[in-house]
């Protein structure tokens, strides 16, 4: 007998808390979610269904209806790390609205054949990686950057 929706605790809020009591791998897009099925890495189903999309990252928790907090990791996926002239090449990730991480020393997103063209051709060296993502948010809010609206109208 398979599990349905109506009998998985669930997930109405998330908090700035850790550690859970159980731990979720995710993406950099899975962590972008309102509403979905759910398997900890424990093995615990349980259905998120928060009041809007958000951007979860590590140190946010999902408070589950049994009580229970399951922590958020950054699931390790294919990046590229990137080195060069850092500030110019980081104007062009940013030019193209490309979610990025900045480490001291190096820049990574993720594997895109199209932006590794581009930046082997402005110089960088690209190298394959595979780790978690945790990118910069957005200057104007919290979190992911969702378009550019930023409060008000350009003249």
């Amino acid at each position: 007998m398979s599990e349905t929706t109506d009998t998985l605790p669930l997930a109405q809020s998330v908090t700035h808390a850790e550690p859970g009591d159980d731990t979720i791998s995710l993406t950099y897009s899975d962590r972008l979610l309102r509403r979905r099925r759910l398997t900890s890495d424990g093995g615990t189903a349980f259905l998120a269904d928060l009041p809007e999309t958000r951007g979860l990252d590590e140190g946010d928790a999902f408070l589950l209806s049994s009580g229970a907090r399951v922590a958020i990791r950054a699931a390790a996926e294919s990046l590229v790390e990137i080195a060069g002239d850092l500030p110019r090449l980081a104007w062009h990730i940013g030019n193209r609205h490309t979610p990025c991480e900045i480490g001291p020393d190096s820049l990574r997103i993720l594997d895109d054949h199209v932006l590794v063209a581009m930046l082997r051709q402005l110089g960088a060296t690209v190298t394959p990686v595979t780790a978690p993502f945790r990118p910069e948010g957005g200057a104007y809010g919290h979190g992911r950057t969702m378009g550019h609206d930023h409060g008000h109208h350009h003249h």
